[in-house]
């Protein structure tokens, strides 16, 4: 009994100290966030970001970089609210950027109102700023923007204008056709009200941005849930992308608009824009 005795204090120091190990080199090696803020020149004031590097950053190679963008109401933090965001840097080994990009920005620069420069900061200074201070793969082949609702919005009209600095775009639950909503999210602030403003809408909605694509320019993903207010543009934007000959992936299943959907709708995003980079990285390869 004693010999037995001795042996099971031995076996739960050493389970104690194999533990100990473990969350030692959890913290050693798991992602690093850091929470910034990035001044704007276009607006004149201080932007703040979330920006979560994998855990082999210090290894001292070059990353991509995963723009990922928050709703309406919701702000910087956002995404860093789920435990799947900081995961997925680790898996796929990229950077993750989240911008604060205001209460119901949407992502693009008022015609009503200059101090909304949304487009500018994120398409332009952020991404300057973000290659600047943080060993990127500072080219559109290592680039991907997406985001949910608003930010969804967000990672395709960013995404389709400015192709030469983002490779790939998606969107999660997007509002990727504004007009059907004239009183909602307080749109009518950053474009004026559609009635009086009309051309302003027609020309900041998703659906409207499709002319400046071509097959294959950039690669594309959509994700909606069948049950979601947005579902029926999302179907929509699919079939305009289907008759245009557009590829791009669009995943439709049971789901609503909130965050037990978008949870797992970020890790098939993560995971296409990680199989993009992969392949831009194979190319070059193949290419010396």
């Amino acid at each position: 009994m004693f010999f037995q005795y001795l042996i099971s204090r031995k076996m739960k120091k050493s389970i104690v100290f194999i533990f100990c190990l473990f969350l030692a080199s959890h913290y050693a090696f798991s992602s690093k966030t850091d929470t910034l803020q990035v001044y704007s020149p276009s607006m004149k004031k201080n932007i703040k970001v979330v920006v979560i590097l994998p855990d082999s950053y210090d290894s001292g190679k070059s990353y991509p970089v995963f723009y990922l963008l928050h709703g309406y109401s919701g702000n910087y933090t956002s995404w860093t609210t789920i435990p799947s965001t900081s995961a997925l840097a680790d898996l796929h080994q990229f950077i993750i950027v989240c911008p604060d990009g205001g209460y119901s920005s949407w992502y693009f620069d008022s015609p009503v109102d200059s101090t909304r420069k949304y487009e500018t900061f994120v398409s332009k200074e952020l991404i300057q700023w973000v290659d600047k201070n943080y060993r990127t793969i500072a080219e559109r082949g290592g680039r991907a923007i997406s985001g949910l609702s608003m930010g969804g919005h967000g990672g395709l009209f960013l995404g389709f204008r400015h192709q030469d600095v983002f490779g790939a775009c998606g969107s999660m639950s997007g509002g990727v056709d504004i007009r059907p909503f004239p009183n909602n999210w307080e749109m009518s602030k950053v474009l004026g009200k559609q009635s009086e403003y009309p051309d302003n809408w027609e020309k900041h909605t998703v659906m409207n941005q499709l002319h400046l694509l071509t097959p294959n320019s950039i690669k594309i993903i959509v994700d909606c849930g069948t049950e979601d207010f947005f579902y029926s543009v999302n179907v929509k934007l699919h079939n305009e992308l289907l008759y245009r000959n557009i590829p791009h992936d669009f995943i439709s299943r049971p789901g609503k608009h909130d965050w037990p959907y978008w949870n797992n709708a970020v890790k098939y995003q993560a995971l296409f824009f990680a199989e993009f980079f992969s392949s831009v990285q194979r190319g070059r390869n193949s290419s010396r």
